[in-house]
């Protein structure tokens, strides 16, 4: 899967992220997310390094700590509009497979590079064809939808999401 990024969702203003099937039909399969989880994602595509690690870049921290590497991530089912996601740990010769959510999962990806996959049941289930684009569409409403979400995230700080 490709990621292309995550998206808000109007009126709702809720993200969603958008990965797109790299093999024909190239299918877009949209999982909607937290805005934490969102953050983590766009801060890790803008290369933003925190002064601090959140929680994402302190799991590689303990991955690599323990000589582990995540070499995939695997959206492996959707149940009842919920998606569930692994991530397919690499330490020595040992596999090691975590369940996890997918938003999570793309959050490490990110940040590593490793390859996201989704299972064949999941597209078939979830994923939808990309729309034809309208010819008198410009693409404007995408991309000024596109910049509200960028100036939102541009906006968050960790701190406001409290502490867990």
């Amino acid at each position: 899967m490709e990621l292309i990024g995550v998206r808000l969702e109007v009126p709702a203003n809720t993200p969603v992220l958008m990965l797109r099937e790299q093999a024909e039909p190239h299918r877009i399969l949209p999982i909607y997310i937290g805005t934490p989880e969102a953050s983590a994602i766009h801060f890790a595509l803008e290369g933003v390094i925190p002064p601090r690690p959140l929680t994402h870049d302190l799991l590689i921290d303990v991955l690599s700590e323990m000589d582990a590497s995540l070499a995939k991530v695997v959206i492996t089912e959707v149940r009842d509009h919920t998606f569930f996601a692994e991530l397919h740990l690499r330490r020595g010769d040992q596999d090691l497979t975590v369940s996890c959510r997918p938003s999570d999962a793309v959050a490490l990806a990110v940040r590593v590079q490793a390859p996201i996959f989704a299972a064949p049941e999941v597209l078939a289930d979830a994923a939808h064809l990309p729309e034809e684009p309208d010819a008198a569409d410009d693409g404007d409403d995408a991309d000024e939808i596109l910049d509200e979400f960028r100036s939102f995230i541009d906006q968050v700080n960790p701190e406001d999401f409290g502490q867990s």
